[in-house]
């Protein structure tokens, strides 16, 4: 055997490692492969061959190999994960996340700003509303959002939480999910004074907006969206 006596924990069964299908397992077994520590030291391409064993199953005994200090020969590539945003929600959410839609109805919510932030957060709700279709829902104690998206992050973190929205901070407007698309920069170029953050585009004022540009704006988001993660 190409395993170190001293390592007992290699003798599992390659059919006992989560995630191994039967497929692989029996594709092993028809080559005498019965253990993960029978892997060690093996070229990974030359198990390919094997009707059955694929670079999941591959991977996957990797990793246990790893665990206790071994390793195929010319593993196969870790699997590249990417952040993943998709339109629906799915009520799958890592446990920390604390942000989540309300009852709370948006318009008392606005009517309950200082006068400024109440007149523009009723024209935001008619902008974002218009543009999108959808009926505006709070989420958290201060955001207003419109449609509903999933995410997964590579590292396996996900949540849902809203397409576009807005939030009418004291201090300034935050815009959310209206960046990252083909025309983004160029409508932004053009809608007025704003500066730009992370996951979101920030207004001390709408007076300072042009908001027929800011309607066009929001509509090519939500037509092309959901928005990429950052």
């Amino acid at each position: 055997m190409l395993y170190a006596p001293s390592m007992s924990d290699l003798s599992t069964s390659i059919g006992d490692v989560p995630g191994i299908g039967r497929p692989a397992a029996r594709a092993l077994a028809g080559s005498d492969l019965y253990t993960v520590g029978q892997l060690a030291g093996l070229d990974w391409q030359q198990l390919t061959q094997l009707h059955g064993v694929g670079p999941a199953a591959g991977r996957r005994l990797q990793a246990e190999l790893e665990r206790h200090g071994a390793s195929l020969r010319n593993p196969p590539a870790p699997e590249q994960r990417q952040d993943v945003v998709s339109k629906g929600a799915t009520g799958k959410t890592a446990p920390d996340i604390v942000t989540h839609a309300t009852e709370v109805d948006p318009a008392q919510y606005v009517a309950g700003l200082d006068a400024r932030r109440s007149r523009e957060g009723a024209v935001l709700l008619e902008l974002f509303g218009a543009a999108t279709g959808e009926q505006a829902t709070m989420w958290g104690p201060s955001m207003i959002g419109f449609g509903e998206v999933h995410y997964r992050y590579a590292s396996g973190r996900e949540g849902d939480t809203f397409q576009l929205g807005f939030s009418p901070r004291k201090a300034e407007l935050a815009l959310y999910g209206i960046q990252g698309f083909p025309r983004s920069e160029e409508l932004l170029d053009r809608v007025g004074k704003h500066r730009r953050g992370v996951g979101c585009v920030w207004v001390r004022s709408l007076d300072s907006l042009d908001l027929e540009v800011l309607r066009e704006l929001i509509a090519h988001a939500w037509e092309n969206g959901p928005a990429p993660t950052a």
